[in-house]
């Protein structure tokens, strides 16, 4: 009840209080939001072209029939296929009107079966599935990069200096510019006539459960002579710039949070100020330090709350905003085109908690100096 009455004598006060920490709040949900939206579209875009777990042997050998039954016996496996990786140089020559192009690019021999170990669009599965003998299937950065597109023939030299010619069949876009600019698709028997051998580098695997991958690769490898790479090890340094990202920008944006925590320390130790006499009598009449340091408490308690409530609501609303009409990037420069949001309770559990901690500790400052007034000096 006095902490009710005490905060309706500042009601414009403790508006901009509460409206200084539910701007907090939202900012800090949304930045999570888009940062968490960021990191997951960024990752699907990177395994759509990338397995979620290889296999390589430690010395280049035909295929394996007893680990081919293995996967295909293995229920975590959802799909695998053979593969052979070779890096080379792609050219195009200078035709009329337009001049030579070339790059550097790593090629994969697969088999049809890579059409269900990679998620790319239908029609580019369509094309993976059905390529033959002489055929390569190119990023789309790499394909402008070269000036190469479907039904062009481009030059290659590979690492072992042998050359061929290879005809574009087709084109896929993952909406990792890294991908899309250094990927090139040939089946495997094609690879393998370059470079005039019947081995493969080993085998390429889809999961039912990415996070699974680790666990996977060292089940599999155990008895094995080959060397497990799941995608987090990866692409282990991006998942660590992403994670640091996050938390570079959320420990930034909670700074808000605690300016707006000051405001009500503010609010509190002026109501100190002014009620001093009030608390005096509380005390002459037997109120403890306690029940005073409960009354001020409260009363920044009732204005975390109500920020951190309106705080939620916004910063929902900006994400789901967000999410009907993603903000869009240019995607040679941030990998993919839009920004997606993806909010995680956890996320949110967090910010409500670090909140309403950071409002109680601003509370008790002036809730303490209020407990220790001394009423004989006072009322004297």
């Amino acid at each position: 009840m006095l902490s009710r009455a005490h905060l309706r004598r500042r009601r414009t006060q403790n508006l901009i209080t509460v409206l200084g920490i539910a701007v907090g709040v939202m900012v800090l949900i949304a930045a999570l939001s888009l940062t968490n939206g960021f990191s997951r579209s960024l990752i699907d875009a990177t395994l759509r072209a990338s397995p979620h777990l290889s296999l390589t042997r430690f010395v280049p050998a035909p295929r394996d029939t007893a680990l081919e039954q293995a996967l295909a016996n293995d229920p975590r496996v959802l799909a695998f296929t053979p593969f052979l990786a070779d890096k080379g140089l792609l050219t195009r020559p200078a035709s009329s009107g337009r001049s030579a192009g070339v790059d550097f690019a790593t090629l994969f021999g697969l088999t049809p079966d890579a059409a269900r170990v990679l998620q790319l669009r239908p029609e580019e599965s369509a094309v993976l599935r059905t390529l033959g003998p002489g055929e390569v299937m190119l990023g789309s950065s790499l394909a402008q990069s070269v000036g190469a597109f479907t039904g062009d023939t481009v030059r290659l030299l590979n690492s072992q200096q042998r050359r061929a010619e290879l005809k574009v069949r087709g084109l896929f876009s993952t909406g990792n510019y890294l991908i899309d600019s250094a990927y090139a698709f040939t089946s495997l028997g094609t690879l393998q006539q370059i470079r005039q051998t019947q081995t493969i580098t080993g085998y390429q695997m889809r999961l039912h459960d990415p996070a699974l991958a680790p666990q996977v690769g060292r089940g599999l490898t155990e008895r094995r002579s080959y060397t497990p790479l799941p995608w987090q090890s990866l692409y282990g340094t991006l998942l660590q710039q992403l994670d640091l990202q996050k938390r570079v920008i959320g420990f930034v944006v909670f700074l808000i949070v605690v300016v707006a925590a000051f405001g009500i320390a503010n609010v509190l130790t002026l109501t100190v100020f002014e009620k001093t006499q009030e608390i005096a009598i509380l005390r002459a009449i037997g109120a403890t330090r306690g029940d005073i340091t409960r009354l001020f408490v409260t009363e920044g308690l009732l204005l975390g709350l109500a920020g951190l409530l309106l705080g939620d609501l916004l910063g929902l609303g900006i994400s789901a905003y967000f999410t009907v009409r993603p903000f869009q990037i240019p995607g040679d420069l941030y990998f993919i085109s839009a920004l997606p949001v993806e909010v995680r309770p956890l996320d949110v559990l967090w910010v409500n908690v670090v909140g309403l901690a950071t409002t109680l500790l601003a509370a008790l400052v002036p809730a303490r100096r209020a407990a220790n007034i001394e009423p004989a000096r006072i009322i004297r």
